[in-house]
């Protein structure tokens, strides 16, 4: 059975975030093909975000232990929230928009790769396997209901 744990549904996301950064990257001077994958990207964080703080943060904030890095990683979403809503104001793909874009792609990249480091294996000592996989589980049956707000906020 493929490994259902909430650890791997994050990383299997972030992977597919770091894959869609790497076809903006790609059409860059096509501006249809970037746009439409930059509205991608942004369901999908906004889903992810909503998904992971209402199973495995919510789980991590009951937990003295953990409650730190919950907090940390809720503040991370907040502020790439906020970079999503300041490109929102600026001209697409204009010099303004594309600095924003460079400066949330960095804050992204290093929010994921710290929770992938740092916070998943500090949790995983406090979580068992079957809490794991409970935290999937509700993961997988709130992201298609996140995703949908999302799309519905496009």
């Amino acid at each position: 059975m493929a490994d259902a744990s909430i650890f791997h549904r994050l990383k299997q996301d972030h992977d597919s975030h770091r894959q869609l950064f790497a076809k903006m990257a790609d059409a860059q001077g096509k501006p249809d093909r970037l746009e439409k994958l930059f509205e991608q990207f942004k369901v999908e964080v906004k889903a992810h975000a909503a998904a992971e703080e209402e199973t495995l943060y919510a789980t991590m904030l009951a937990r003295p232990d953990l409650r730190e890095d919950a907090q940390h990683s809720v503040s991370e979403h907040k502020e790439i929230e906020d970079y999503l809503e300041e490109m929102e104001e600026q001209s697409f793909d204009g010099p303004e928009w594309r600095e924003t874009f460079a400066q949330m792609k960095k804050r992204y990249l290093h929010h994921i790769e710290e929770e992938e480091e740092e916070m998943f294996p500090d949790a995983a000592k406090d979580l068992s396997a079957q809490e794991e996989e409970q935290l999937g589980a509700r993961f997988a049956e709130r992201k298609p209901a996140e995703l949908e707000r999302a799309q519905a906020e496009e």
